[in-house]
């Protein structure tokens, strides 16, 4: 009876860490191809796909695996663009938060079933509006931190906090819209059990 608990919990850690690392690396590999750069007074932004991904990541694995694959697929992109290695690690926790508030909201510990069309809607927005406003406080922090006064640092940052404010807007609409099919697909194959 033990031995067959254990064999189940290895058997889900296995599906979480293949799915986990498939996640990231479609996070990475949508930031990388699937963006469109825009250059700022104060340093680039993009436009992305990314972070409907991230959004997905949340729902499909949950909060701590999906936050995991969110931060770790974000974080990787930036170690490979000059223009944001140095914001990596702030990528990583911010991403991280962003997918494990998608998780909590969407995919409530125990619940191995696809969420209604009005959880997902309200996981995902609040995934996206966590990440903007982490991404939006840094930003601004930095300036100041530099020697700007508040609104000169929230005028310098409007760009850039209008592009993060257009990606959390498009990453909630289509990571609702995916969100069915793609979870209704995994529970009707038995493996979204096997991924919360």
């Amino acid at each position: 009876m033990k031995a067959d608990k254990n064999a189940k919990t290895q058997e889900k850690m296995l599906y979480r860490s293949v799915f986990t690392a498939l996640m990231a690396a479609i996070v990475f590999v949508t930031t990388m191809f699937f963006k469109v750069p825009i250059p700022t007074p104060v340093g680039q932004t993009m436009l992305k796909v990314g972070n409907v991904f991230c959004l997905l990541s949340g729902m499909l694995l949950g909060p701590v695996f999906g936050g995991l694959a969110a931060g770790i697929g974000s974080a990787l992109y930036d170690l490979t663009d000059p223009a944001f290695t140095a914001s990596a690690p702030f990528t990583l926790v911010f991403f991280f938060i962003m997918g494990f508030v998608c998780g909590v909201i969407t995919s409530p510990r125990g619940t191995y079933r696809a969420p209604s069309f009005l959880r997902t809607a309200v996981g995902a927005a609040a995934g996206a509006f966590s990440y903007f406003l982490l991404y939006a406080v840094k930003s601004v922090a930095v300036l100041i931190l530099a020697g700007s006064t508040l609104p000169a640092a929230i005028i310098a940052c409007s760009t850039k906090l209008l592009v993060s404010l257009t990606n959390a807007t498009l990453a909630t609409v289509v990571s609702v819209l995916l969100a069915k099919p793609l979870l209704g697909a995994l529970e009707r194959n038995g493996l979204l059990n096997k991924l919360r």
